[in-house]
């Protein structure tokens, strides 16, 4: 019962996120946009590096390997994965007219949803990974660790599900439509964990592998997406701020509580 609700919590700080579109007015601040794109993007920084490099390095020195090697490739083939699917899946960026990926014929809301899909889909791994750790033991996952990392990735999740549905209702859309698509972007997460979570059996022993794999996915996303869009125009220094204050507070709670 508690790996399950630790594998929901990511998808409720999304849907939370979504539901600020019904306080909103007009046009989310530019501003406030920034800070919460830079502070997604510390979040997911500081867990990519305590929550998943890190046990995968100390879990491969006390397999007795070389603890860099595993951390590398499965970091290069996360970069790699997120790189195909960036170039497959058809998505729109914020402030960008252009589409990416291959061209369908999909509205400009549809493709906004599915950008920050292509953002959940390596959270989503990294949960079930790390609670996949916790369940087969003796590989230095706690499960105070793996709840960290799930609500680390909630707290991210929050402006991440604000930032794909108030953006929807200033393009136009209903309240309540801007709520699910971004409530529905979210649910790759729980999903990708479960699946992970029944192939538990399989991973013991390239879990190092797949932490790493998630870390690198994460930097992608962070990387390619999020830290250039809190960049662009004016206010760029808010969105710096807010990578700072993103990475402090997922590096506390992990080392903290974790």
């Amino acid at each position: 019962m508690t790996v399950l609700i630790g594998l929901l919590i990511p998808f409720l700080g999304t849907t939370l996120g979504s539901a600020m579109v019904f306080f909103m007015k007009n046009k989310i601040n530019p501003k406030i946009e920034k800070l919460l794109l830079g502070f997604a993007a510390g979040v997911m920084i500081a867990a990519s590096i305590w929550s998943l490099m890190i046990p995968a390095i100390e879990m491969t020195e006390e397999q007795g390997k070389i603890a860099w090697i595993p951390a590398t490739i499965g970091f290069v083939i996360g970069i790699a994965f997120l790189l195909g699917l960036d170039n497959l899946i058809p998505h729109l960026h914020l402030k960008n007219d252009k589409p990416e990926g291959v061209k369908w014929r999909l509205k400009k809301t549809t493709m906004m949803m599915l950008a920050v899909t292509l953002h959940n889909i390596p959270e989503g791994m990294a949960i079930g990974v790390t609670f996949a750790g916790v369940m087969i033991g003796n590989t230095g996952i706690t499960l105070g660790g793996a709840m960290v990392l799930a609500m680390g990735i909630a707290i991210q999740n929050f402006p991440e599900g604000a930032i794909i549905s108030m953006p929807l209702k200033s393009e136009g859309i209903s309240k309540g439509k801007a709520f699910l698509y971004g409530t529905f972007s979210g649910i790759v997460e729980p999903i990708g964990a479960i699946l992970t979570l029944l192939l538990t059996n399989t991973v013991v022993t390239i879990l190092p592998y797949l932490l790493s794999f998630a870390a690198g996915a994460m930097i992608y996303v962070v990387i390619e997406e999020l830290i250039p869009e809190s960049q662009v125009g004016e206010h760029s220094n808010i969105g710096t701020i807010g990578v700072a204050i993103g990475f402090i507070v997922m590096m506390i709670l992990d080392v903290g509580l974790g």
